[in-house]
């Protein structure tokens, strides 16, 4: 499966380290996919938490619906990225009619996006 099959999809569940306490965080929010990437936009841009939690560590995990994945995220350089900033900004304006806020990207590891199986847990059995 492709992760454009969950595209619409209308809410993501992004797990943070917190920066301060080594604490998992978890936040909803609204998120577009391109090119089987993630972005999700910060409202607050740096002042948000969870963006500064990424800027200390950048591993994370996602989850949507019944779906769940580690990843690395980081946060677009409104400088050298601006044609990027744009075009996800432009999906997340037809998809949620809002795209202001500092986007950050993330990234699945590459045998998570190839195969997006769900994440299943057989334990040890011990």
């Amino acid at each position: 499966m492709k992760l454009t099959r969950l595209a619409d999809e209308a809410v993501l569940y992004l797990t943070t380290v917190g920066r301060k306490t080594g604490l998992r965080r978890e936040i909803e929010i609204w998120f577009v996919v391109r090119c089987e990437r993630l972005y999700l936009f910060a409202e607050t841009r740096e002042a948000a938490g969870w963006v500064k939690n990424i800027r200390r560590n950048p591993n994370v995990t996602v989850r949507i619906g019944q779906w769940r994945s580690d990843a690395t995220a980081r946060v677009l350089d409104g400088h050298t990225e601006l044609r990027l900033w744009e075009q996800v900004a432009a999906i997340g304006l037809r998809k949620y009619g809002w795209s202001d806020g500092l986007p950050v990207e993330i990234s699945l590891p590459p045998s998570r996006a190839s195969h997006f199986e769900p994440r299943v847990d057989f334990g040890t059995g011990r």
